[in-house]
């Protein structure tokens, strides 16, 4: 299970790297994409808003990849599983409120349920 655990969170780690990264660094790039993916409609949230996220999303992917814990038994990275899985929630209300697929979101939540279940103090 350990194992399983380790490559749910290495897959979440990279996602949520990629995609801060991405807001942070190159949001005009992603604002472009987007709009052109979804036929010309805004995406509704400032460059302020998206880099705010993307350091959230980097920090998580930290707290998801870090093999060492300088609390008691995971705490870090259960609140970085949390988090993450708040703002997947939040995510998901937006792209729905959109009329998108929320099937990215959901699918990372329901990972992020599956690290805070199986890291769960016993």
């Amino acid at each position: 299970m350990n194992i399983v655990l380790w490559i749910v969170q290495i897959i979440m780690a990279g996602v949520f790297l990629f995609t801060g990264c991405s807001k942070v660094l190159a949001y005009d790039k992603l604002t472009k994409a987007l709009e052109a993916r979804y036929k010309g409609g805004k995406i509704g949230i400032s460059r302020e808003l998206a880099a705010q996220v993307g350091l959230l999303e980097i920090v998580g992917a930290v707290g998801l990849a870090l093999p060492f814990d300088a609390w008691p038994p995971h705490i870090f990275l259960l609140m970085a599983a949390f988090g993450l899985a708040l703002l997947m929630v939040i995510a998901g209300i937006y792209h729905i409120r959109r009329k998108e697929t929320a099937a990215p979101s959901v699918v990372l939540f329901l990972m992020a349920v599956f690290v805070i279940v199986g890291r769960w103090p016993k």
